[in-house]
C-alpha cells in the first residue's frame, strides 16, 4: 500500500515551515521559492492552503513527457522526475492540470513533489498536522473538492 499527503487546509496557518523544510531536503537552502510545496493564501491570509503535486493516477505529466523523464517510483507510488533525463521542455508543466509540476531555472529540469523518498519533510516540519503522510486511500481528487468546499472560499467567477 502506498501513502500519500493528506491535506487539511482548516489546519493551515501559513508559517511556511512546509516550504523550508522542502527547499532545504531538495536544494540544500531555505528558499521557499524553491519548494515543491506552495502555501496559497486567499483573503488577505485569512485561509492558507498547501499545495502540491497529488501523484495522480493518471498522471498526465508522465504521459506527456516526450523523453520519459518522470517514472513511477515502485516504492512510495511518487511520479518521480530524473533530472539528468530532463531536456527541460516544460510540456508536462502544461499538462498538469493542477499546476503542481514547475521550471526550475537554476538547474534548467522540471521539479515537482516526490514524497523526498517516502520520509515527506513537509509533513515532519508540519505543526498542526495540516500536512500528514497517510494510506493513499484516504486522498485524492474527492479529498481535495470536499475540503474545498468546506472552506467556503469566495467565488472567483467574476
Amino acid at each position: 500500500m502506498h501513502k500519500s499527503l493528506l491535506i487539511d487546509p482548516a489546519k493551515c496557518t501559513s508559517c511556511l515551515q512546509c516550504e523550508m523544510a522542502c527547499s532545504y531536503e531538495h536544494t540544500g537552502a531555505f528558499n521557499p521559492a524553491r519548494s515543491r510545496i506552495k502555501i496559497y493564501e486567499f483573503e488577505h491570509g485569512r485561509y492558507a492552503i498547501p499545495f502540491t503535486c497529488t501523484q495522480c493516477a493518471e498522471a498526465w505529466c508522465l504521459h506527456a513527457c516526450p523523453v520519459e523523464a518522470i517514472t513511477i517510483n515502485a516504492e512510495t507510488g511518487a511520479k518521480d522526475v530524473h533530472a539528468d533525463l530532463c531536456v527541460g521542455c516544460k510540456v508536462c508543466t502544461i499538462a498538469c492540470p493542477f499546476g503542481a509540476v514547475n521550471y526550475d531555472k537554476q538547474t534548467k529540469t522540471v521539479v515537482k513533489c516526490d514524497l523526498c523518498g517516502g520520509d515527506p519533510k513537509c509533513a515532519e516540519a508540519c505543526p498542526t498536522d495540516a500536512i500528514t503522510y497517510v494510506d493513499e486511500d484516504w486522498t485524492g481528487y474527492d479529498r481535495m473538492q470536499y475540503y474545498a468546499e468546506r472552506t467556503h472560499l469566495p467565488s472567483f467567477s467574476g
